[in-house]
């Protein structure tokens, strides 16, 4: 098929969703597709307020219109809810095209986080947005239950995967003399994140954040003793997971939580709270310690199997992920001539 993907996230952005669909649209292609993206890197763009590291595409309509009618897909997916992800949404409404979507980011929680705009505005604006799709893929099935519990129609299950090779076992360097263990924590440096929660904790060694945000000049003078190593490639990042000793996730609002797998496919256990994400993923598996208290959590995951750990994460594969996400595509077999004709 000829499969167009729609998204507001990503690069340069360095986060779940840009890597998700990285992946995804490498194993479609490798499947036979022939897969097109729209991303805010055609697009005149401006900052997010509040995270300037999203940029958020100008006046997009007409064109993202014209991209539609040139590629001429056979299946279209809105990966996100943005100005791309909206027009997008427009013009297939308007040419009654169906459409998939995808809720990858708990926004009403994180728009929460910062402006304290009510849940329930929030989710009923992103019910309306994606009750238009013929399917609304989530990652988890927790993530389904909530959703479905607040009116989401046609809620199906896309799993995420991990690179095994990048992220595997291997020699687990000091990188520096900070005391063992190595309390590790790698992602956005972001209120939705929590990671006070960790950074707060009276834990054995020392504490280590790899990643960048909006809280990190904050966070550095507040907690001075934590090491804050600062951003890294993708293929740098596996060094950093092996070297910990415990990688610990305070997020509260994470839909799956990338990072998970591949801490645990360097070996690493997971320390964090038993909510939506931590719970599909981790769970009772043995690749890490799920509790409310999360000091308690850190410190139990110490005593876990490594090789164990590994195992869990060799449960997931994109190459699985990608057919899931194939098998829920609408193929519509006159789409094409469709629109040709009508845009």
């Amino acid at each position: 098929m000829r499969i167009l993907i729609v998204t507001d996230a990503w690069r340069p952005q360095v986060n779940g969703v840009v890597r998700t669909l990285t992946e995804t649209s490498l194993e479609l292609t490798r499947l036979g597709h022939v897969v097109e993206m729209i991303t805010p890197l055609l697009f005149k763009t401006l900052p997010c307020p509040t995270y300037p590291d999203i940029r958020l595409s100008l006046f997009p309509f007409r064109r993202v219109a014209r991209l539609i009618r040139e590629f001429a897909p056979e299946a279209i997916h809105i990966a996100t809810e943005g100005p791309l992800g909206m027009a997008a949404r427009r013009v297939c409404l308007r040419e009654k095209l169906s459409f998939t979507s995808a809720y990858h980011t708990r926004f009403p929680e994180y728009i929460h986080a910062r402006l304290r705009l009510p849940l329930s505005i929030s989710y009923a604006w992103m019910r309306r947005f994606h009750n238009a799709s013929s399917a609304v893929m989530v990652p988890t099935p927790s993530i389904a239950e909530a959703l479905q519990a607040r009116g989401f129609d046609n809620v199906v299950l896309w799993s995420r995967g991990v690179d095994t090779t990048l992220f595997s076992p291997g020699p687990r360097e000091r990188l520096d003399e900070s005391m063992a263990p190595r309390f590790i924590y790698i992602g956005r440096v972001a209120v939705e994140k929590n990671i006070e929660a960790f950074l707060k904790l009276d834990l054995p060694g020392s504490k280590w954040v790899i990643g960048d945000g909006p809280l990190l000049p904050r966070l550095m003078r507040q907690y001075p003793d934590v090491h804050f190593a600062g951003v890294f490639p993708q293929a740098e990042l596996a060094r950093f997971y092996r070297a910990g000793d415990v990688f610990v996730f305070p997020s509260l609002t994470d839909t799956f939580g990338l990072v998970l797998l591949e801490a645990m496919a360097c070996g690493t256990p997971v320390a964090a709270f038993p909510v939506p994400g931590p719970l599909d993923v981790v769970g009772t598996s043995g690749g890490g310690v799920l509790d409310t208290d999360l000091r308690r959590a850190c410190l139990q995951a110490l005593e876990l199997d490594r090789d164990q750990v590994r195992r869990v994460a060799e449960g997931f594969s994109w190459a699985a992920a990608a057919r899931q996400f194939e098998r829920h595509l609408c193929p519509n077999p006159v789409l094409r001539t469709v629109l040709q004709e009508n845009l």
